[in-house]
């Protein structure tokens, strides 16, 4: 007898599909608001509708639907909606990152800068291709998180619900800006103590994937104190957790998986947990050979190779293991001391599992 595999926490109630179609339909009434100014602007639509439909794990949204149904609220196509907007804010910084850090690819794909450098040699403008494709970057980025906060107040909430969601929806994005900043900063520095790795992860990433969303969600329903405190308690740690997977994936992970070259992070002077746990913990010779090739734009599969053997010898990816693992434990803990929706919390126990152990 067979049994058929348990849904994902992301598909449950059509939670995926109904995401999507929302940002679809927004997405195809800013189509014809931007032709209606110059068709010229058609590409750019095109652009942000490739890169927010072509992809992406909608964990943000879930998160917050999740966290809004475990706190009482009521389903509804106006929640789903709102919720979608996240997807704006993380297009938004995704598109940033990738022009920060020169990344050619996301999820396969020519990275957004790359895709309008591209549209300029083909098209023979006058001009820098490259500084034609990062000004779109920048633009577009911007312009995905003014769409955020379109989609959040034309999604039909009350008035009421709205206020309560807003300031949630503004810390979060000053949040993420900052966090990116303190990334770029790390860089330049050369900071490489976990103590900065970890306020990195958490701000640039953390706080906007897990805690603001469920946060959100519990605004939305008018969740009480104990359940918000409950969240955070939640949301911090698997936030935390899931940047932590994403640092092993960017050094150790399946480009066929995860879109990105093997290696990108080291290529890119990501001072990450791992490479700072790496630094920490590894000899002389280890520390000079990481340090002097982190940031290597040239660097080849064989530096990548060696890279990675020092911070596997130096016991930091087992490390980093560990602390994922003991943060995803604090999270799930988190959910017992408060009494939630029975569906919800076996939803979010499921988010939990989905987001510390996936390899893309």
């Amino acid at each position: 007898m067979t049994h058929a595999a348990p849904v994902s926490p992301v598909d449950r109630n059509g939670l995926r599909e109904r995401v999507d179609k929302a940002l679809t339909e927004f997405l195809a009434g800013q189509r014809v608001r931007l032709a209606a100014v110059d068709d010229a602007l058609i590409p750019v639509a095109e652009a942000i509708e490739a890169f927010v439909l072509g992809g992406g794990k909608r964990l943000r949204p879930a998160f917050a639907y999740w966290g809004f149904r475990g706190a009482g609220g009521v389903d509804s196509d106006q929640v789903i909606t709102a919720l979608a907007a996240l997807e704006f804010v993380q297009a938004s910084a995704l598109i940033h990152d990738d022009l920060m850090d020169r990344s050619d690819t996301r999820r396969g794909e020519p990275a957004v800068h790359r895709r309008f450098a591209t549209r300029h040699r083909e098209a023979g403008w006058g001009g820098d291709p490259d500084g034609f494709g990062d000004a779109a970057a920048i633009l577009l980025g911007d312009l995905c998180l003014v769409w955020s906060d379109e989609l959040l107040h034309s999604a039909g909430l009350d008035l009421w619900a709205l206020a309560r969601a807003r300031p949630v929806f503004d810390e979060m994005r000053t949040e993420v800006t900052v966090g990116q900043y303190l990334d770029v900063l790390t860089q330049v520095t050369g900071d490489t103590s976990v103590q900065r790795a970890s306020k990195v992860a958490r701000f640039k990433s953390a706080k906007y994937t897990v805690e603001r969303p469920m946060l959100l969600g519990a605004a939305l329903a008018d969740a009480p104190q104990d359940v918000r405190a409950a969240y955070s308690a939640y949301g911090l740690p698997l936030g935390e957790a899931f940047q932590l997977r994403d640092d092993v994936l960017g050094v150790f992970g399946d480009p066929a998986l995860t879109g990105k070259p093997a290696g990108d992070d080291l290529r890119e002077g990501k001072r990450t947990y791992l490479v700072a746990a790496a630094v920490e913990a590894t000899d002389d010779a280890g520390r000079e050979l990481l340090l002097g090739r982190l940031g290597d734009q040239e660097l080849d599969e064989q530096g990548v190779t060696l890279l990675r053997e020092v911070i596997s010898g130096s016991g930091a990816l087992a490390r980093t293991e560990q602390r994922i693992t003991t943060l995803t434990d604090a999270a799930l803990t988190a959910l017992t001391a408060v009494d939630l929706d029975t569906e919800a919390r076996q939803a979010l126990v499921d988010l939990a599992i989905a987001a510390t152990r996936r390899t893309d």
